[in-house]
């Protein structure tokens, strides 16, 4: 039975991509289909495809969601803000020397105060923030919050990140963190891909901070994966079902599309709508909907790394990452990519 220390390795700190590439498709990629390994270009990608093929993406945007301020005792605190639950109300981590109490009020950017009323989550790891009357975090955040990079990009956000940490085709705002694998597309390849007949369909699943939070429990069964919203349209599962029956492949463009499908058929029939997913996939899940996926390179003990050994299989991501890293494959979020084929 597996369990989290099989899914850690070395990596080389000088292998975390800390800047984009020079240019969203300039990336590498890592053609995964069972023992063969094969180094490409993310720009080979459409001859990897073929006409009646669907790739799915995620059209979620970026929130600025990191706030700075202070306590009304005085104390210093950093706010990154997990997910707005509706105008007036949102749930955070805080970073501060005391953890903040019921009541306590935090004066954010020097520009607006909102109060502490108690603590979410499954382990309550999220502190609950409440605005004053008429207050509206989604016009607040985006007026004074900052970008919330990654915890291992070590420089604070620039004008760069402001537009490489965003798809080219993120439309609905409510993630804290990047559908990465988007990030290597441009809008001439989404133009190329149509003109070869590939099709696109579009789901939303907002990101959640807890996605680089490494498996602290040895058994996986003990683990308890955080929550994320996401919405399927009908036309996408409409698409689905037509490239089923034209005999085409369903390719998930990244881990966050392919949770929010394989979440959405649990039932065994994929359903449009809008839910809550915990879903924590592993080695022995059997996948419902997704053939092939598009993804990047992934943090150590993290539920992402269990997610592409099930879909790849456990053997063959290993290899491929001890391949990665010899060759000097560049990771996570600003990092090169892989197309996996699903392990039978």
């Amino acid at each position: 039975m597996l369990t989290v220390d099989d899914f850690d390795f070395d990596l080389p700190a000088a292998l975390i991509a800390q800047h984009p590439a020079p240019s969203r498709t300039a990336s590498r990629l890592l053609h995964v289909s069972g023992p063969a390994l094969v180094d490409l270009r993310f720009t080979d990608l459409p001859s990897l495809l073929a006409p009646g093929d669907l790739l799915v993406f995620n059209d979620t945007k970026v929130i600025r969601a990191r706030l700075f301020g202070q306590k009304d005792s005085g104390g210093q605190v950093e706010v990154l803000i997990e997910r707005i639950v509706d105008a007036r109300h949102a749930l955070a981590q805080v970073r501060a020397s005391k953890s903040p109490k019921p009541g306590t009020k935090l004066r954010l950017a020097d520009a607006f105060e909102v109060t502490v009323t108690g603590r979410a989550g499954a382990a309550q790891e999220f502190f609950a923030l409440e605005l004053p009357e008429g207050g509206d975090f989604w016009q607040l955040t985006e007026a004074h919050g900052r970008l919330p990079l990654p915890p291992y990009i070590t420089h604070a956000a620039g004008s760069d990140d402001e537009s490489r940490y965003q798809t080219v085709f993120a439309r609905e705002p409510g993630a804290v963190a990047a559908p990465t694998a988007g990030l290597h597309f441009d809008e001439a390849m989404l133009a190329e891909l149509r003109a070869q007949g590939i099709e696109q369909a579009w789901l939303t699943l907002h990101v959640g901070a807890g996605t680089f939070q490494p498996v602290r429990v040895t058994e996986l069964s003990e683990h308890r994966m955080h929550s994320e919203r996401f919405e399927i349209p009908q036309a996408t599962v409409d698409a689905i079902a037509a490239t089923r029956a034209r005999g085409g492949r369903v390719i998930a463009v990244g881990t966050t599309s392919l949770r929010a499908l394989e979440a959405a058929a649990q039932s065994g029939e994929l359903q449009a709508g809008a839910a809550e997913t915990t879903i924590f996939i592993t080695p022995g899940y059997r996948f419902k909907v997704v053939d092939r996926l598009i993804t990047n390179f992934h943090l150590p003990k993290s539920t992402l790394l269990m997610l592409v050994s099930a879909f790849a299989g456990f053997d063959t991501i290993s290899a491929a990452y001890t391949h990665a890293i010899a060759e000097r494959y560049r990771f996570f979020s600003y990092g090169d990519a892989m197309l996996l084929e699903k392990h039978e």
